[in-house]
């Protein structure tokens, strides 16, 4: 019989394993530091366990960092803010909003030369968009396997690893989209990212504000989440973590991304829905807190039930889950709500049926579970080096699972 005092929330003494499991990803040089939470009901844990950068100073409950992917759930969230108050449409066309993406051609074959193309079937919807079925998004084939891959390189739309300074700016960066054709018909295709940068272009224009003013003020400020942005201000850099990749000429680890005078520490030309966000794991527990409470914080209400409800829910359809893939086996187990996974068919100790969330490639990961109440951040700053997921996540959300009082 499990005693009362450990029927909810987390066992403390699991919450040792957990704290030592991280540790180990970090002293065997798996990352060079982590943030990590994991909250249940009113119950908080957090470790902060190594450095901001190699041989810097020590990582902090408070530290930011780059949650490139994990944009995308925020996006959809400030999307369904518009849906409500009816400036926008789940099933409506995006043609009047976003022109540059009226009467689009189509590729015959997804390898053939970009002007042998035939008339789309019907205009891209808000909830294709949503759905990461727009018709055009990352392929996950190495650069330049196709002819549209070029083309989208060459135009600098910034859908490979984030680098905010090479994109334009709102409307050259639609114009320069505009002028590629899809890649499969709207509706028929999951295809990863480009959705969610699209919306962000779309938001902006539907609300009348920058896509950044947006979240900032109908979002973050009544959420509480001070230090979420896309960008770090001076007095933030302090806070701010070095970011690592393994170079992929060498196979070593090299800086990303600089703190001080890197990508991200002037404001974008191009604020990106799909990987733009600097963010603290404080920020995005306040964030899937309010998912778990039905879409309210703090007593005031940001999104209705039912947009959650909508939000979470896997939009695909078996022959779409055949069709479209991130990684071999992703959609045998997990769907896509509006922008971030669903998970459909229990498969390992960490990811129960109906866990939303995401992660983000340059090495964090977050998601709600409706069922046990619990949320889980996962912020370090070496970039992942496939869409498999990582072993530091697959081992923190493992841990956290076993740690669970009942």
């Amino acid at each position: 019989m499990i005693p009362a005092s450990h029927r909810k929330g987390f066992i403390e003494n699991r919450l040792d394993r957990l704290r030592d499991v991280l540790t180990g990803h970090v002293e065997h040089g798996g990352v060079p530091g982590l943030v990590a939470l994991v909250a249940r009901g009113d119950e908080v844990h957090v470790e902060a366990i190594g450095a901001r950068s190699i041989g810097g100073g020590a990582m902090a409950r408070d530290t930011l960092f780059r949650v490139s992917s994990m944009s995308k759930p925020v996006t959809a969230v400030a999307t369904m803010i518009l849906i409500e108050e009816c400036r926008l449409r789940l099933d409506d066309p995006v043609d009047e909003l976003l022109p540059e993406l009226a009467d689009r051609r189509v590729l015959r074959h997804l390898d053939g030369p970009l002007d042998d193309t035939v008339p789309a079937h019907r205009p891209i919807t808000v909830r294709d968009l949503l759905t990461f079925r727009m018709g055009t998004g990352v392929l996950m084939a190495p650069p330049g396997s196709y002819p549209i891959q070029q083309a989208m390189d060459a135009l600098d739309l910034g859908q490979g690893a984030p680098r905010p300074s090479l994109v334009p700016e709102p409307d050259e960066w639609l114009r320069r989209l505009g002028t590629l054709p899809l890649m499969y018909q709207p509706g028929e295709r999951w295809l990863y990212n480009t959705g969610s940068d699209v919306l962000g272009v779309l938001i902006a224009r539907a609300s009348g504000q920058a896509f950044g003013e947006f979240l900032r003020e109908r979002l973050f400020e009544p959420l509480g989440m001070t230090s979420t942005a896309f960008s770090v201000t001076p007095d933030q850099l302090d806070r701010f973590a070095t970011a690592y990749w393994d170079d992929p000429a060498t196979g070593a680890l090299t800086v990303y991304d600089e703190a001080v005078g890197g990508e991200w520490a002037a404001p974008p030309a191009f604020q990106a829905g799909a990987a733009g966000l600097v963010s603290t794991v404080d920020d995005f527990h306040r964030f899937g807190r309010m998912l778990l409470d039905g879409g309210r914080a703090d007593g005031e209400r940001i999104l209705s039930r039912a947009s959650v409800e909508l939000l979470t829910t896997d939009q695909l359809t078996p022959e779409q889950k055949a069709l479209s893939s991130l990684v071999s086996g992703f959609l045998d187990s997990d769907g896509w709500g509006f922008g971030g996974s669903v998970v459909t068919r229990r498969t390992d100790l960490g990811h129960p049926v109906g866990q939303y969330g995401w992660t983000g490639g340059l090495g964090t990961a977050w998601a709600v579970d409706p069922t046990d109440q619990v949320i889980g951040v996962l912020l370090t700053q070496r970039a992942f080096t496939s869409p498999t997921t990582a072993t530091v996540v697959q081992d923190f959300w493992t841990s956290t699972y076993q740690a669970l009082g009942d």
